[in-house]
């Protein structure tokens, strides 16, 4: 049998003697306890022992090194018996309790008229969103700011998280904040706690230039946080409004439900406005409009969705929560690298009728370029005039705008004008390279047009086009007119990385109909046959077409080449390659 002394490992006094001379010792037996800076170390046998001598007192004190107590370890008569399981600890018995609050579990009733709704929770929205076992959550403990008035128990039961669960994760491997509101605590109103777990987290992304996924349902401001009332008078100086509308990195916001005043305020400054179709979105609700005299209305009369995709609120329109997240996922991989996919050239050679008078659908053209003919297209329901959204070409991620030749010949009106601007600020605030498909007569005109604000909008298409600083491509396919098809190309055919054109293609400054109208005026209204003046008519709309043909055009240098259609793929990628990275710009994106 081995014998043993145990020393002091550093300075201390000597609190308690647990050991006795002669005394059997079982393993773990406590021997003494030392302290040190109010803090008590435990000393214990590593196995059975008996003690030989005992070598300090209580009180005495220790500079480190000094002999304690001389034990001889014995030998194992038998195998040793298993620990009896420690105790359940306080502490963590407490803590247990606390955690399980903030699960789904702990409010059936609750959870079961979200499911009735055909809604989920804020928690299962997370899950989704994120790479399995990536969450890491912020500010889970919180609870309303109502200490003063309910019982804190009742608080932690009744508003987990203060309504707002908060936190980080990975989504396809790329770090992503998340904000999801909880409209079971007190209907997704904004309380004190709420409104500083969302400016923790928006710093956090600021900091780590992540970005922010924003689950949006609920109302505004909560007037009955009373441990704050003293120290407010209106709560004008809330942050998380400005510090969330100053995020440059992507913020995507996601409403289904109800999504009023300050929820609506969020989801409103999002690059991106996902909504289901069971959502009802406005700057106030019921409660408010019935506070402004302005009547009562039920909340389902309040912004729904089939108004605001037609207002342009909604960028994209999807069935339910879940479409809604996989929708999230797919545009916070579009920087990702992905494994090129086939287009299908065959038919984009058939894409635009040989008849030049013959409108045909500008989708099927989208279709044909993109990766698998996956094509994301957002606004639908609003400015129809222009498409606009995300493909793959060849694995590569862009923005695309096109003229829709079946809604006013392609004509650009007052929304889709303001629909491509945004869709430019996006593109270049996420640092995608552009691709447009110009058929265009050129921008609407008229006394109705004008009415609609047409001048300013057409101002913000160049404005976004003039600013924009990511690689650009346009594909002329048939009409390229006017200032129009300038817009069209970033503000002129010379912006563009590189600028082309199907042998079907025509330029001009306005529409060759309407150029010899204006430019032969006096000379038809010479010809006094009707036929004869027809003919003349005929023959200088040739005669211009001819001029302004794309194989004519090109040769006058006009833009840059003219493409086989089935070539344009491989066309887009050369150009793309030749102009470099793309990254994202400085500026933000306008809501509207």
């Amino acid at each position: 049998m081995q014998t043993v002394t145990l020393r002091a490992e550093g300075a201390a006094i000597v609190a308690e003697v647990h050991a006795v001379e002669g005394a059997r010792l079982e393993a773990g037996a406590l021997i003494l306890v030392t302290e040190l800076m109010k803090m008590r170390h435990e000393l214990r046998a590593e196995r059975a022992a008996s003690v030989e001598a005992v070598l300090v007192e209580a009180g005495d004190a220790l500079a480190g090194g000094e002999p304690l107590v001389r034990l001889r370890w014995l030998e194992e008569e038998a195998a040793p018996a298993k620990a009896a399981p420690a105790a359940p600890r306080a502490d963590l018995i407490e803590f247990e309790a606390r955690m399980a609050l903030l699960a789904d579990e702990a409010r059936p009733e609750a959870v079961a008229k979200r499911r009735a709704l055909g809604l989920r929770t804020a928690r299962e929205n997370l899950a989704d969103l994120f790479d399995a076992g990536s969450f890491t959550e912020y500010g889970a403990l919180a609870v309303a700011a109502m200490r003063r008035t309910r019982p804190l128990a009742e608080l932690q039961a009744r508003t987990p998280a203060d309504g707002i669960v908060t936190g980080t994760g990975t989504v396809a491997g790329r770090p992503v904040a998340a904000m999801a509101v909880d409209y079971m605590v007190l209907a997704g109103t904004q309380g004190f706690h709420h409104h500083r777990k969302m400016d923790r987290l928006i710093e956090v992304a600021r900091r780590e230039r992540l970005p922010i996924v924003l689950f949006a349902e609920g109302g505004g401001g909560r007037p009955n946080d009373g441990d704050v009332a003293e120290i407010m008078a209106a709560w004008l100086n809330v942050t998380s409004f400005r510090h969330f509308a100053a995020h440059e990195g992507p913020k995507i916001g996601i409403a289904a439900g109800y999504c009023f005043a300050g929820n609506a305020a969020l989801f409103g400054v999002c690059d991106v406005r996902i909504a289901t179709e069971r959502s009802f979105i406005g700057m106030g609700g019921p409660a408010m409009i019935e506070g402004g005299g302005l009547g009562k209305v039920a909340p389902e009369a309040v912004g729904p969705s089939g108004v605001q995709a037609k207002t342009g609120v909604i960028d994209l329109l999807v069935k339910d929560e879940a479409e809604a997240v996989a929708a999230a996922r797919r545009l916070l991989t579009l920087s990702a690298p992905s494994e090129p996919g086939e287009g299908d050239g065959e038919a984009l050679r058939a894409v635009v009728p040989t008849d030049r008078t013959r409108a045909y659908d500008m989708r099927k053209a989208v279709a044909a370029l993109a990766d698998g003919g996956e094509f994301l297209e957002f606004r639908r329901g609003f400015g129809a005039g222009m498409i606009a959204g995300f493909l793959r070409i060849g694995g590569r991620a862009l923005g695309l705008l096109a003229n829709n030749p079946l809604h006013l010949g392609g004509a650009i009106d007052a929304e889709a004008a303001a629909k491509a601007a945004r869709h430019l600020q996006l593109c270049d605030r996420w640092g995608l390279p552009m691709l447009t498909l110009c058929d265009t007569p050129g921008f609407m005109v008229g006394p109705e047009t004008e009415a609609t604000g047409q001048v300013a909008h057409v101002s913000r298409l160049f404005l976004a086009g003039a600013h924009f600083s990511q690689p650009l491509v346009t594909v002329i396919l048939r009409k390229a007119y006017g200032l129009g098809a300038m817009a069209m190309a970033g503000g002129g055919f010379d912006r563009p990385a590189f600028c082309c054109a199907w042998p079907t293609g025509e330029v001009g400054a306005m529409g060759l109909e309407g150029a010899v109208r204006l430019g032969a005026r006096e000379r038809l209204a010479a010809i006094a046959d009707e036929g004869e003046r027809e003919a003349e008519f005929r023959r200088l709309v040739d005669e211009l077409y001819e001029r302004g043909k794309a194989l004519n055009a090109a040769s006058l240098l006009e833009f840059d080449a003219v493409i086989d259609p089935a070539e344009t793929r491989a066309a887009i990628l050369r150009a793309l390659a030749a102009a470099g990275p793309a990254r994202p710009g400085p500026r933000y994106v306008d809501a509207f």
